[in-house]
């Protein structure tokens, strides 16, 4: 099963669960009824802000729909694991901000209160920056490569072992930075 269906299933079991139809869904997100429909069916890439907004729609925290496991202890990974664990558990979103790929680094604590993810950036080619706005805050650690942060009227360019922490609500766009790949590490608090 490819992780988009994967997801796809999630959110319409949650869905399904709170006796909600796809459209009552779309309304209480602020999607559209399109959106809803083809991520339920693993047809759409999702990007991190309708996600948000789903999660938030059925209650759930973000990283409830990447989950395979409920543990409540804590989640040790060595590097070997990391690599491993990159290579079965990913979200691909595409966008105008490059083909983006987000790798958990939490997976299996479902009581946690932030997704800590390791993202890497294939840049689009593409001309327009949608910006995003969500309820929380962001922490990015730049790895490798230079990545572009547009938050509200600014611009900041973060290079590997810089950071930048910011609140969500600012509309905001995460993307490659002069047309090259990137890595960082980021870590998403969306409250309840």
């Amino acid at each position: 099963m490819t992780t988009a269906h994967s997801l796809g299933e999630k959110i319409a079991t949650l869905r399904e669960a709170l006796q909600l139809t796809q459209e009552e869904l779309a309304l209480r997100c602020g999607c559209s009824l399109s959106v809803i429909e083809e991520l339920e069916v693993g047809q759409m890439a999702a990007s991190l802000a309708p996600l948000i907004k789903i999660t938030r729609a059925l209650g759930v925290r973000l990283g409830t729909l990447m989950d395979d496991d409920d543990s409540l202890g804590p989640v040790y990974l060595k590097a070997d694991d990391i690599v491993k664990a990159t290579r079965r558990h990913s979200l691909e979103t595409v966008s105008d901000a490059g083909d983006l790929r987000f790798f958990s680094l939490a997976e299996g604590r479902a009581t946690r209160h932030m997704d800590p993810f390791i993202i890497t950036i294939t840049p689009s080619g593409e001309a327009d920056h949608e910006l995003s706005q969500h309820e929380g805050e962001e922490f990015l650690y730049g790895m490798e490569g230079c990545i572009e942060i547009e938050y509200g009227k600014e611009l900041y360019v973060l290079h590997p072992g810089e950071s930048i922490y910011y609140d969500s609500i600012v509309p905001h766009q995460v993307r490659a930075h002069e047309g090259q790949n990137a890595k960082f590490l980021a870590v998403v608090y969306t409250p309840f």
